[in-house]
């Protein structure tokens, strides 16, 4: 199996990348779900006061990814589906969430969701394949 190393430099959660999101998250292993923190700057929008859905898209992704990698299972995204459901706007703090569905041999299956407060900006479903 490949290794996969972190170099702190991820877009998405990369602590040494001053260019990324640099949201931060946290596992809870035995759960097996993931919750992460980031609020979006202007730098981060698409159309005036709404984030890019590439944005939100890149959050669901990291949260299925990074949960993987933090059980043990060295995965990278295979497939993604994203529906979004709520704008997000520049200074919302936004909560990503995330947990595995399923795992087999091959491929893990994984679910994410952002939101802010109540309302569900987008959520996605993945497939993950182990390298």
């Amino acid at each position: 199996m490949k290794e996969l190393r972190d170099n702190q430099r991820c877009y998405v959660c990369g602590k040494d990348n001053p260019s990324g999101l640099q949201a931060s998250f946290e596992i809870d292993k035995n759960a097996r779900t993931i919750i992460g923190r980031f609020t979006p700057r202007q730098e981060h929008e698409g159309w005036q006061n709404i984030v890019h859905g590439g944005v939100v898209a890149a959050l669901l992704d990291e949260a299925m990814v990074k949960l993987a990698a933090h059980l043990g299972i060295p995965a990278v995204s295979a497939e993604i589906t994203v529906k979004f459901r709520a704008p997000a706007s520049a200074g919302e703090e936004l909560a990503i969430t995330g947990r595995i569905v399923k795992e087999a041999s091959r491929l893990v299956e994984a679910e994410a969701i952002v939101s802010k407060g109540l309302i569900v900006v987008a959520e996605a479903k993945g497939k993950l394949l182990k390298i």
